[in-house]
Order: structure tokens, then sequence, then C-alpha cells
């Protein structure tokens, strides 16, 4: 059945209703990614300043610092990052295929960062639990059949490590009290507007083999990974060495989600960017299309009323 032209017309119109809607939408993404890309890139200093003073930190092995102290693994908390809102062409897709993976390499979870030997029983069936960041880490755990502990929905577009602190704080207990044995962190890493790569990093226990892998995936510079410190031996501590690191380790672990959150925020203004670009370039496509469809019925009808008249005129004669 042909279609006519009063409708063809009005898909054009949609279409080009839904190209303006996309175009405004890259242009906004577009904006927002610079400044979370800037936000991002701020912070690499510190977090990599972060990762050098937790390497030295992570060397002490003392049963008064918790937040250091292995245990046998038998409970994960699986910290996903994801987007609030859609749109977002594979970013959420991606971390979901990240989560899966972690889910099917037990034996990695098993093991702490740097340990050669597993820290765990491959018998013994372990329980893996979801933190969210992000509305669409709660579908993203049901997919992955995992619980979901808690979800913080809330947090800015560009949030300051103030806002990590609840999330930090969180952690810090389930994994003070025994809740859980291992603590990992699931998001996007920013390598480029067409380039996100899904991360998996160990937030606790502190690892100093999982931080010199970070260190070595191009975090930091050249100059900062050439920089050599004293053992922390070396160094006399005050008021106590307890209480340093007991005041330094949370606020660094601040430091770590913050700078996570800030590369998933990029990641996902990046991604939604490109997604928006290439749904605009397929409404142009669509539309051109449409139109040539629109212009073949019209002269269809235009070339039948011509020959309606024509056959009028030929049997009045």
């Amino acid at each position: 059945m042909p279609v006519s032209t009063k409708e063809i017309k009005g898909r054009i119109k949609s279409v080009q209703n839904t190209k303006k809607i996309t175009k405004a939408m890259e242009m906004v993404s577009a904006a927002k990614m610079k400044k979370a890309v800037d936000a991002a890139q701020n912070t690499r200093m510190y977090a990599a300043r972060a990762l050098a003073i937790l390497d030295s930190l992570a060397e002490v092995r003392e049963p008064e610092c918790p937040l250091i102290q292995k245990r046998t693994v038998e409970k994960v908390l699986v910290v996903v990052m994801s987007s609030n809102k859609g749109l977002c062409g594979g970013f959420n897709a991606n971390i979901v295929k990240k989560v899966r993976k972690v889910i099917e390499e037990k034996d990695r979870l098993l093991r702490y960062s740097g340990d050669s030997e597993f820290s765990g029983s491959q018998h013994k069936e372990m329980e893996i639990d979801v933190l969210g960041i992000g509305r669409k880490s709660v579908p993203i755990a049901k997919k992955c059949n995992m619980k979901v502990v808690a979800v913080f929905d809330d947090i800015n577009e560009q949030p300051g490590v103030k806002d990590t602190y609840p999330i930090s704080a969180m952690i810090q207990d389930l994994f003070v009290k025994e809740k859980y044995d291992k603590v990992v962190m699931v998001y996007n890493h920013f390598v480029s507007g067409l380039e996100q790569v899904p991360k998996v990093r160990q937030l606790l226990p502190v690892s100093s083999g999982d931080l010199h892998k970070i260190l070595e995936e191009g975090l930091v510079s050249d100059d900062i990974k050439k920089e050599s410190t004293l053992p922390i031996d070396c160094y006399h501590l005050e008021p106590t060495r307890e209480d340093v690191l007991n005041t330094v380790l949370p606020m660094l672990l601040d430091a770590q989600i913050h700078h996570g959150i800030l590369e998933s925020a990029a990641s996902e203004h990046s991604a939604r960017m490109v997604a928006m670009k290439n749904a605009g370039e397929v409404a142009g496509e669509m539309q051109e299309e449409l139109t040539q469809m629109y212009n073949k019925a019209r002269q269809a009808a235009i070339t039948q009323e011509i020959a309606e008249i024509a056959g009028g005129a030929a049997a009045l004669e």
C-alpha cells in the first residue's frame, strides 16, 4: 500500500524535531564534558600524590590499622559507578560487561592485588554485593543477579570531595565491621572523547601492588614516577603512627573515590556527546531518504492527476 504524502511529511517533521533535540543534547553534553574533563585532569595530580602516599602507607602491617588488614576473602563489595540518565551510548553497557567479568573471574577476587597466593577458598560460595553510584547501577546489579546494599544517585554533576564523604564513610564502616573482606571499584576511565576504558580498582584493603599498577596505566607523568622516597620506617611520625594512619588513610581513600567519580562523569558526558552526534547524523540520513520518498510520491500523484485529466479530455471528444 503506497504511503500518502501527508504521512511522509509528518514523518519528516518528526525526524527534524528529533534532530534538533539530539543536536541540543550534543551541545549540552559537549559543554559538560569539557568541564568534567578539566575537573578530572586537575585532580589527577592530587590523585597521583595520594597514590604515592598510599603506596608508602600500604607497606605498614600493623593490626591497629584496619584499612590495610587482609582477611580471608569470603564477602566482596563492588562499588559500581554508573550514570543517572540514559542516552549515553555504551557507557553503562561497558560497566555491565566489566562487572560480569569480575564475577566470572572469582580467582582474582580471592587474591589481593600484588599477592601471588589465594586469600580464600575456591570451594566456598563467595558473596558479592553492589554499592551503586548512579541510578543505572540498580538495573546493572539486577542483570548480574547481585544484591544492592545502597545507591547514591544525588551526586552533583561537578562533585566536590565533600560529596564523596558519605560514600567513603559507608565503605569504611562496612569494611572495618568485617561485613566485607574486600572492596573494589568499577568505573569508566576517561582516555579521550572517543575512548572510555572500564577499570577495576581495589579500594580496601589498601594495596601497594594495585597502586603500582594504576601508576603504570599512565595516571601520572614520568617525572612523578621517577621520584624516589625513603621507606616509611625511616620517618618519625607524630603524634603516633597509629593516629597518622587512621587519619590519613580515610582522607586518601576519599580522594580515590572522588577521582573515580570525576573520571566516570567525564566518560559519561563524552559518551553521551558521541551518541547524540551519531543519532543526529542518522536523523539527517533518514530526513534525506524521507524527502526523496516524499518527492517521488508527490511526483507520482501529479502524474496520475495529469493522466486523469488527459483521459477525461479524450473521453469528451
